[in-house]
């Protein structure tokens, strides 16, 4: 959001706040004036919190209503008693504005934070303060915005009894590992000077500022007395509660080291049924994996976590806010380009998801296994669930339209549900010690365990029996999970219109050789929904037409773009 507002070539003054903020009319009286300062300048000012607030919008939304639906004057709303301002530690409640969005804000690189999960606003203005390229501005006396603590309730990103943020999740801890590691909270540089911090009040009709103390970068961390330096000026205290948070955790918590463990990542990512969604990616797919990704968070689909089968992806995937782990005994020397399907490289790489889908069934997780090629439409976790204990539901790989789906080697290894129950985890013990011993990948080992060899354990035209845990396979329905070669849907001029006829939840980019085919092919149908010269996840489809228009292929030329 922060990209975009400063490309908006023909904007003056940028503004950046929460949509549960009550915005009163003083901020438009305070950003006319703070236009005609002949500077560049940045702006930010805590809401006031109120306990009371017993007002909603009108149905068109023009206005303020009480509850026998009398309008409320913006005047009223001004004079409604305020006992606190914007809760410590929150991102929540804080207004930030700029002007000249065509000057750079801040020295530094903005990290991938994630939305909404706490420190990125405190951050962004803590770096434009230290960055020492614009007037700094504190503006919170003047009450630009009120900050319904009964809005403020209804989500579970606030602050903590303690004044914290939640440490609970793995998007808080990302969050804060990407503040600590980017911009000056990095390191302490007691003799680096900021520039002079302004508070702005309001007289009459006229504004008036004061200078608050000059501060050092020392300044900006708790003492043991708790005390807030540089001023009574408000955005201190909140600045020095987030360098607080940033280097010091609650005594109950501690702290959590990187790299993070397979179990500590399912803790904090695994849905109210204890399941999650596997992707695992070498850096030869990390755009893959990354469209893949902005795809789930796209539907809000938060409970995935990434295995990374190389060092490089690991951290790439950390620098990108994602819930990673790094497999110690994925093969080395993983080969970019010369690791698709058939090739020794692609037989070992294979190999690891069994064992790691093992590994997190043995712990009580339930886990979808996703190829990072594996496109998204729509959730299918609800429709896998459903299908009830001792099932495994998995993609088939047979093309042909008519006739049986559960044919001899037609298990598709790629997409597939495994609960963590009995039966499940001992057929997957069986299927890892025969991917050990077999030459091949680790996909034929599946359908020769669950079906028996030449499919001896059959059931009719879409399920197996395996009959040592009496496991349920069910082939699942092409309409609903075609792979790649299914009715020619990659072929098809608007691949997202024939995958919607026929109620696809996701489309699977195989059957087809070589890493930039299937990165070509799946970029110029448009189911791509990741920028890898800016990092950014596309927000709207236009985005995904003009990367599909623009020639994009050459992109990936370079792998390490």
């Amino acid at each position: 959001m922060v990209a975009r507002a400063q490309a908006a070539a023909n904007t003056d003054i940028c503004v950046l706040v929460d949509a549960e903020i009550v915005l009163l009319p003083e901020i438009v009286n305070a950003l006319a004036r703070f236009s005609k300062v002949d500077a560049d300048w940045f702006l930010v000012s805590l809401s006031r919190n109120v306990t009371d607030f017993h007002y909603q919008l009108a149905d068109n939304g023009s206005h303020w209503v009480q509850a026998d639906g009398e309008e409320v004057s913006f005047k009223k709303l001004q004079e409604i008693s305020a006992d606190k301002w914007a809760s410590e530690s929150s991102d929540r409640g804080l207004i930030v504005a700029w002007n000249n969005p065509s000057s750079a804000l801040h020295a530094g690189v903005l990290p991938s934070f994630l939305y909404g999960r706490g420190v990125h606003n405190l951050w962004l203005a803590h770096e434009v303060l230290s960055s020492e390229m614009r007037l700094f501005f504190d503006a919170s006396s003047l009450v630009l915005g009120l900050y319904p603590e009964s809005l403020s309730s209804m989500h579970d990103m606030t602050s903590s009894k303690n004044g914290r943020l939640h440490s609970g999740s793995w998007e808080y801890s990302v969050n804060r590992h990407l503040a600590a590691i980017y911009g000056s909270y990095c390191c302490r540089l007691p003799t680096r000077h900021f520039p002079m911090l302004h508070k702005v009040v309001k007289k009459s009709e006229d504004y008036m500022l004061s200078k608050v103390d000059e501060l050092t970068l020392s300044d900006f961390f708790i003492s043991k007395e708790g005390n807030a330096p540089g001023g009574d000026s408000l955005w201190n205290i909140q600045n020095i509660s987030l360098s607080g948070y940033l280097h010091s955790y609650p005594p109950e918590t501690s702290p959590p080291d990187l790299p993070y463990s397979l179990g500590m990542l399912l803790e904090l990512v695994a849905d109210k049924n204890r399941s999650v969604v596997l992707g695992v990616a070498g850096a030869g797919y990390r755009d893959m994996l990354m469209s893949w990704v902005c795809r789930l968070r796209h539907l809000r689909v938060t409970n995935f976590i990434v295995c990374a089968v190389d060092h490089e992806t690991y951290e790439f995937s950390v620098l990108q806010g994602l819930p990673v782990f790094i497999d110690p005994l994925s093969p080395k020397n993983v080969s970019i380009d010369d690791c698709h399907f058939g090739t020794k490289c692609f037989q070992q790489v294979t190999k690891v998801k069994s064992r790691i889908v093992l590994e997190i069934l043995r712990l009580g997780y339930n886990v979808l296994l996703s190829d990072v090629d594996v496109y998204w439409f729509d959730n299918p976790m609800p429709f896998l669930y459903s299908l009830g204990p001792a099932i495994f539901g998995a993609q088939s790989d047979e093309y042909n339209e008519t006739g049986p789906i559960n044919l001899p080697r037609r298990l598709n290894s790629g997409f597939y549900f495994a609960r963590s129950d009995n039966a499940t985890i001992t057929a997957m013990e069986m299927i890892v010690g025969h991917a050990t011993n077999s030459g091949l990948s680790e996909q034929p080992s599946f359908y020769d365990v669950l079906c028996g060899e030449n499919g001896i354990n059959r059931i009719g035209d879409d399920k197996c029996l395996e009959p040592n845990t009496n496991l349920n396979v069910v082939f699942l329905n092409r309409d609903l999970f075609p792979n790649g070669a299914y009715k020619g849907l990659w072929e098809k001029h608007d691949v997202r219109a024939a995958c919607k006829e026929l109620g696809c939840f996701i489309i699977h980019n195989n059957w087809i050789n070589k890493r930039k085919k299937k990165l070509h092919r799946q970029m110029s149908s448009g189911l791509w929904d990741y920028d890898p010269s800016s990092r950014q996840c596309f927000q709207e489809w236009s985005d995904r037409s003009i990367f599909r228009m623009i020639g994009q292929f050459h992109l990936f030329e370079d792998t390490n773009s």
